[in-house]
């Protein structure tokens, strides 16, 4: 069992059309790269089945080794994000990469067994 931690406020509530919005997915994780001049970010390149995303993650500092850690994993994407410029690369979705914000140290948040990638959540 993991440590307790002393819980956020619970945010706002929001619609189920707002939840409908989000398009999350299911991708492998193909390919991990460093992003030049950048002391956070990676590059990752992620197959969704029918279409390939590269989406950036500030998870350099977070991890040991990203390429070995979570190279060839499945994990949950955002895939209808604006495409937003970081250190002169293009992110085209959002990883889903669960305690950063709670202080600590992060984990994907991925399917309990293998889904076919491009699988969408709900």
């Amino acid at each position: 069992m993991t440590d307790q931690i002393k819980a956020a406020p619970v945010k706002p509530n929001i619609t189920i059309d707002d939840l409908d919005k989000i398009d999350i997915r299911v991708g492998r994780i193909v390919l991990v790269e460093d992003v030049e001049n950048s002391k956070k970010l990676i590059k990752m390149t992620v197959d969704f089945g029918d279409f390939t995303r590269t989406i950036l993650s500030g998870m350099k500092e977070e991890r040991e080794d990203p390429k070995a850690e979570i190279e060839g994993k499945q994990a949950l994407f955002v895939v209808n994000m604006a495409p937003r410029k970081m250190a002169g690369e293009v992110s085209e979705g959002m990883i889903y990469d669960i305690g950063y914000e709670d202080g600590i140290l992060p984990v994907l948040a991925v399917p309990e067994s293998e889904v076919p990638n491009g699988v969408r959540l709900g």
